[in-house]
């Protein structure tokens, strides 16, 4: 891909983007947000939430 591609693609985008209603670029925001794994799953993988999710059943 050349340079120009990109420049035309990135363009494009970015076009796309400010084109659309601002209420539609926020509820895209907030729908990307909620669907994004928690901070522990996201940093750590699925053994500390595991560990965590055991030691709260063991708890309780």
């Amino acid at each position: 891909m050349s340079t120009n591609d990109y420049v035309k693609f990135v363009t494009q985008q970015f076009v796309r983007y400010i084109d659309q209603p601002k209420e539609e670029r926020i509820q895209q925001r907030r729908k990307r947000k909620e669907e994004r794994d928690s901070f522990i799953h996201r940093w750590f993988g699925v053994v500390p939430f595991a560990i965590m999710m055991w030691y709260r059943k063991k708890k309780s």
